[in-house]
C-alpha cells in the first residue's frame, strides 16, 4: 500500500463515520429554535381546488379546515397596493390581457367564474367570491394566521411594501419570505431580516450536494422552511417539461435524489420544516408523511384535513 493510501483511507473512514454520526444526531452540533408554528396543512393559494384561488372565500374555507399556513403570491398594482395574485398578467385569471402593474387596485377585474386547478389538470374550481384582495386586508382579516408570501420578481417596491406591512401588523414571526430565486431572496432578507425564510432553488441544490458529500451536519442552515415538490407527482399532476420523456427522467432522478428519510429527518431536527407541494391525492399525502415531512401543501384543504384527522398523530409526526 502506498503511503498516501495508508493515511488517506483511515482519514476517509473517520470522516464518513463522523458525518453519519452527526447526520443522525445534529443537535449535538446545532441547537434549533422552537418554531412559532407547525405547517402540517398548508393551503395552496388558499385552497384553489375548492374555491377560486386567492379570494377571501378560499382563505376562509381553508381556515374552516384548520389550515396551519396560507400559501400565497403577491403582485403590485400601479397605485402601489400589494395584491394577492399568483400571476402578474390577468389573462388566465380574468380573461384580461393586462399586467396588474398597469392597473390601479380599484380597476382590477373579477376572477373568471371558474379556474382550472393547476396541479389537478381537468378539474375546475368555482366560488361566489370573485374579487381580488389586498395583502393588507388579508392581514387585517387573519391577524394571527401564518402565511407564506412568495415574491416572483425583483420588484424592490413590492418587497419593501410587503416588509413594511408585516412589521405594521406585527407578523415578523408568522410570515415567511418565499422565492425561487436567491437574488430576490437576498433583497427580501435585507428588507425585513426578522422574517423566517424558505430555501430558494439554488440553496436547495446546495443542501443536496452537501448531504451527499457528507458535509451537511457541519454547515449552518439559516432557512426555516423547505418547500419542495414531491417527485412522485411528476408526469401525473406536475409537468415541468413539455417533453414526456424528460418528465419521466426527472421523476426517476429526483425521486432517487430527494426522497431520503435521513435527509428530511436531519433537516427537521435542525429546525427546518419540510413541506411537500402540491399534493391533491390521499396516496401522495401518505407518501409525504411516510417520508417524515412536516406537512403538505394542497389545493384541497378539506381532503388533507380528513386525511390528518383519520390518521391521527402518526400522519403528522415530524
Amino acid at each position: 500500500m502506498s503511503p498516501l493510501l495508508y493515511y488517506a483511507l483511515p482519514a476517509l473512514g473517520g470522516y464518513i463515520t463522523l458525518s453519519i454520526f452527526f447526520l443522525r444526531r445534529p443537535r449535538l452540533l446545532h441547537t434549533p429554535q422552537a418554531p412559532a408554528f407547525c405547517s402540517r396543512l398548508v393551503a395552496h393559494r388558499g385552497g384553489s381546488g375548492e374555491r377560486l384561488e386567492n379570494t377571501m372565500e378560499a382563505m376562509e374555507n381553508a381556515m374552516a379546515q384548520r389550515a396551519d399556513l396560507l400559501e400565497l403570491d403577491c403582485q403590485l398594482t400601479r397605485d402601489g397596493v400589494v395584491v394577492v395574485s399568483h400571476d402578474k398578467n390577468l389573462s388566465r385569471q380574468s380573461g384580461l390581457n393586462r399586467d396588474i402593474t398597469s392597473l390601479d387596485f380599484e380597476e382590477l377585474p373579477l376572477y373568471n367564474e371558474e379556474l382550472e386547478v393547476y396541479f389537478s389538470p381537468g378539474h375546475f374550481a368555482h366560488g361566489s367570491d370573485r374579487h381580488m384582495v389586498s395583502l393588507e386586508y388579508m392581514f387585517q382579516r387573519f391577524p394571527k394566521v401564518p402565511m407564506s408570501v412568495e415574491i416572483k420578481e425583483k420588484d424592490e417596491d413590492l418587497i419593501h411594501k410587503v416588509a413594511d406591512l408585516v412589521r405594521r401588523f406585527d407578523r415578523n414571526e408568522i410570515t415567511i419570505w418565499a422565492s425561487e430565486k436567491s437574488s430576490i431572496m437576498k433583497k427580501c432578507k435585507a428588507a425585513n431580516p426578522e422574517m423566517p425564510v424558505s430555501f430558494t432553488i439554488s440553496r436547495g441544490f446546495w443542501v443536496l450536494l452537501l448531504y451527499y458529500l457528507g458535509l451537511l451536519p457541519f454547515i449552518q442552515i439559516p432557512e426555516k422552511f423547505l418547500f419542495c415538490f414531491l417527485p412522485t407527482i411528476i408526469n401525473r399532476t406536475y409537468f415541468p417539461f413539455s417533453c414526456s420523456g424528460l418528465n419521466q427522467l426527472a421523476a426517476v432522478v429526483s425521486k432517487w435524489i430527494i426522497m431520503r428519510k435521513s435527509l428530511i429527518r436531519h433537516l427537521e431536527e435542525r429546525g427546518v420544516q419540510v413541506v411537500f407541494w402540491c399534493l391533491n391525492e390521499e396516496s401522495d399525502f401518505e407518501v409525504a408523511f411516510n417520508l417524515g415531512a412536516t406537512g403538505v401543501i394542497t389545493d384541497y384543504p378539506t381532503a388533507l384535513r380528513r386525511y390528518l384527522d383519520n390518521h391521527g398523530p402518526v400522519a403528522t409526526a415530524s
